[in-house]
């Protein structure tokens, strides 16, 4: 995915209704100019992918340290950060804030790409019904992805489907209820799973393909408890297996492995910016090259895991030491302060680490199907089969013997760990509780985190909201300037 690429892409956000838009000047190029084969289309559409880095950059503040995964290495000397991000850890976002802003802008500018790609592609006469298809498939695939996300953080939202030719009707929409969205998330990934190959060629390894599509319809429909259309989409992804070590699951050797759905790619190697650099948000402050491996390093201390977390490895869990590490101990209050592993890997320039996200694992397909079975009609041998191929693959024993209520618990435990700082957390906390007991969970987190911190806050003490959740707060709030620039919008209720 070449920014250069994406920076064409992005021509289609200019109205194309203006003659005047370039027409006579051959150095330029419109978005009248562009889609013009299936080459070009697939350009469009490596341009769409490109944006799923912008969104995975910061997605980790949305979807884990809000939760009970992650916390910050708190910084007593340089507090700029403290209103964006910590907002995350202790719960005092605002509709002000400038992450939830951003994050909210590119969802939305991703999806009105996306939207672009599929209208030239639907009028277009001359890309083969053949090509057609598949790029299809991925465009719709990656707008449920999208909205998939944006109704879990904003509930009711608006939905757009096409482009538009004149900037003001961007004013003029409304929020849909939360049902809407979630029955056009389920329309793109139903026409997606019909589109899709089972594979694409050595070349176009990480492509978005009928098995993504299907795990994710899987959650789509288990997020919504529709248990049975769950149990029958996620029995359709086949040709898929556990990695031996769950380790590799991450090692930027062994990318788009056999257990990989779907990842969001990186390059180290690439001169264009399409590497990550993860570990040097991630790694812990002041620990220069002990964990990057480049002495002139500065990592952020951002998603450091909580001791909470930690604690919900049992004994003998394989997957511990790669998700965790443990080996970094700061002089100056001689404690050890822990990061994530799963993108701690070498890497042969300082900033730009090889390091892939994952999206979706064959574990995730695997738990999912456990957990709808269970649902649907307790915890049968196909339920346990599913579990427990996670669990022996981490080294543990299998379960068996568990009522309904039991088996649930140990799933979702499962799900912590095995998913643990891939971005799942939150969704699970909040489609697996009401926001009543959602509050209990998180303010009894934040009151063992206020006692006893995972990170040293070196005498700096809470402030009185830090760690308050109210229930309200499952959903996000809008954000201030949308309002401003859309008075048909409305706030989420608490904010």
């Amino acid at each position: 995915m070449k920014k250069l690429i994406y920076s064409l892409f992005a021509l289609s956000l200019v109205s194309c209704s203006k003659d005047y838009l370039y027409k006579n000047d051959p150095t330029r190029l419109s978005s009248e100019g562009f889609y013009k084969n299936a080459t070009e289309m697939n350009q469009a559409l490596v341009g769409s992918y490109s944006q799923l880095q912008d969104v995975i950059s910061d997605q980790w503040l949305l979807n884990e340290m809000i939760a009970d995964n992650t916390t910050v290495d708190f910084n007593p000397g340089d507090r700029g950060f403290a209103y964006r991000h910590e907002g995350y850890e202790y719960w005092t976002i605002t509709s002000n804030n400038s992450v939830n802003t951003a994050m909210y802008n590119r969802y939305y500018n991703a999806v009105y790409n996306v939207n672009s790609g599929l209208m030239r592609l639907a009028g277009s006469a001359t890309v083969p019904d053949a090509d057609k298809a598949p790029i299809e498939g991925q465009f719709r695939f990656l707008r449920a992805y999208y909205y998939f996300q944006l109704v879990q953080y904003y509930g009711d939202l608006i939905l757009v489907l096409e482009p538009f030719s004149d900037p003001s009707k961007a004013y003029e929409f409304n929020r849909v209820p939360a049902a809407e969205v979630y029955t056009q998330i389920e329309a793109d990934l139903s026409a997606a799973v019909e589109k899709l190959p089972l594979t694409f060629g050595a070349s176009q390894a990480g492509r978005i393909t009928k098995g993504a599509a299907l795990g994710l319809l899987g959650k789509v429909y288990l997020t919504q408890k529709k248990y049975p259309q769950a149990i029958t989409a996620l029995n359709q992804v086949t040709g898929y297996s556990l990695n031996a070590d769950y380790a590799d699951n991450f090692d930027p050797a062994l990318k788009n492995g056999p257990e990989s759905l779907f990842e969001v790619q990186y390059d180290g190697s690439s001169t264009l910016g399409e590497w990550s650099g993860f570990i040097y948000v991630f790694g812990p402050r002041e620990s220069g090259g002990a964990v990057t491996g480049f002495p002139q390093s500065n990592p952020s201390g951002w998603n450091i895991p909580t001791k909470d977390i930690i604690a919900a490895y049992e004994p003998g869990d394989l997957r511990k030491e790669a998700s965790v590490g443990l080996d970094y101990t700061r002089p100056v209050t001689n404690e050890v302060v822990p990061y994530i592993r799963k993108y701690a890997h070498p890497h042969a320039v300082y900033g730009r680490s090889n390091d892939n996200w994952p999206v979706l694992r064959y574990a995730d397909v695997l738990l999912m199907l456990a957990e709808a079975i269970n649902e649907e009609s307790g915890p049968g041998t196909d339920a346990y089969t599913a579990l427990n191929l996670v669990r022996q693959r981490a080294g543990l024993a299998p379960l068996a013997g568990l009522d309904k209520a039991g088996f649930r618990a140990a799933v979702l435990k499962e799900r912590r760990v095995e998913l643990a700082f891939e971005n799942w957390r939150w969704f699970d906390l909040k489609r697996t509780n009401t926001s009543e007991e959602l509050a209990t969970i998180l303010n009894a987190h934040g009151a063992a985190e206020r006692a006893n911190p995972t990170v040293s806050r070196q005498g700096i003490p809470f402030s009185a909201t830090d760690y308050v959740f109210s229930g309200y707060e499952a959903l996000y709030p809008i954000p201030a300037d949308e309002l401003l620039i859309n008075k048909n919008l409305t706030q989420n209720p608490g904010y």
